[in-house]
């Protein structure tokens, strides 16, 4: 029998419990599901920065999706790149509610409602999935929950309201200022006047 000191014990125990820990991480991976097939193909984004590549645009990804969180993906990318960047949508996701060919924009938060059961109504207040934003009634916590808008282009929308008087087409979105014509594009689908 070796008998052995305490240092002499961690001094092979640490090498060893470094092995044991790299070698169970990647049998973890081994034989893991990718779950059910989606409807849907979603296109995989390249997440690497490289010279001469195109701008990056940082987009939030939260909700129904398996791994939510914040994702760089190249200018001129769609919803549906954002997605594929988070994993996919789970199994309870409504991508009916969510246009996965929109445009993205910097700093977007890509919200992937859960489906709702059947017979199941939202709480008071708060829209049914996919509902559209009305620009002549909307509050602006309703307006700054629409993707690109902040509460301070909320504001200039409900001001230009003010000024101007209710919106008589989508179109008249795009005399507010800090609404560009990418923003316009994005929110055309998602409002009415």
């Amino acid at each position: 029998m070796i008998n052995l000191t305490r240092t002499q014990v961690a001094l092979l125990l640490v090498p060893l419990l470094a092995l044991l820990t790299v070698a169970g991480s990647r049998l973890a991976g081994v034989g893991a599901s990718e779950g059910p097939s989606q409807a849907i193909p979603l296109a995989r984004v390249d997440g690497e920065v490289s010279a001469g590549s195109a701008p990056k645009l940082f987009v939030h990804v939260v909700g129904a999706v398996r791994r939510p969180g914040l994702f760089r993906v190249t200018e001129g990318s769609r919803i549906a790149d954002a997605l594929a960047r988070a994993g996919g949508p789970t199994r309870k996701a409504d991508l009916t509610a969510v246009n996965l060919a929109a445009p993205l924009a910097d700093g977007q938060q890509v919200i992937v409602p859960v489906r709702l059961p059947a017979g199941f109504a939202p709480p008071a207040g708060m829209a049914a999935p996919g509902a559209k934003v009305s620009l002549g009634t909307a509050t602006i916590e309703q307006l700054d929950e629409l993707p690109g808008i902040g509460p301070v282009t909320a504001q200039k929308i409900v001001d230009w309201r003010t000024a101007h008087g209710p919106f008589r087409s989508v179109e008249e979105l795009d005399d507010v200022p800090g609404i560009g014509p990418a923003r316009f594009e994005q929110l055309r689908e998602l409002v009415t006047p």
